[in-house]
């Protein structure tokens, strides 16, 4: 895996892939002990407005896959421009990154971050493999938003903020 990771041709690839501005989002989940689990991810789309249907990848090789993969909902929360903490937290192999993060919990005891812009909770619809990630594919089965606050952005290897 390190071989591909320091191949020049992948770093090129990531860098023209990082041209396009993403939103910053956490995925959250309960794992099977009951743990919450969550990370940051930019991999998420709109798949469908009907039904209500989200997209999103993750690392194959992450120790978390199980508990995404086994989850009965999961939670996208999409980080406001004033969360880029928050985002380095989840992005961190940190031990428990929910210490001391403020969160309630959604439908099934799934873990809903405070402050986001907007949080969608999703059961699972499909799971495909896609290279070296799976990709996820949630049906929205609750959201909220608060259209006050603008969202986390990341494009070129920096987070930005809109105009």
């Amino acid at each position: 895996m390190t071989a591909f990771k320091n191949d020049p041709a992948v770093r090129a690839f990531r860098d023209t892939l990082g041209m396009f501005p993403t939103g910053v989002t956490v995925v959250t989940a309960r794992g099977a002990d009951g743990a919450p689990v969550g990370l940051t991810v930019s991999s998420f789309n709109s798949v469908s407005l009907a039904p209500p249907l989200v997209v999103w990848s993750l690392s194959g090789h992450l120790a978390c896959v199980p508990a995404f993969e086994n989850a009965a909902v999961y939670a996208i929360n999409v980080l406001a421009e004033d969360q880029q903490a928050l985002s380095q937290r989840f992005a961190s192999r940190a031990d428990d990154k929910f210490a001391g993060v403020a969160c309630t919990d959604g439908t099934d005891g799934v873990p809903l971050l405070a402050g986001c812009c907007a949080v969608m909770e999703c059961r699972p619809f499909a799971v495909h493999p896609g290279g070296d990630h799976l990709v996820f594919i949630g049906e929205v089965i609750r959201f909220e938003r608060d259209a006050e606050r603008k969202p986390l952005v990341f494009q070129g290897g920096a987070y930005r903020r809109l105009a």
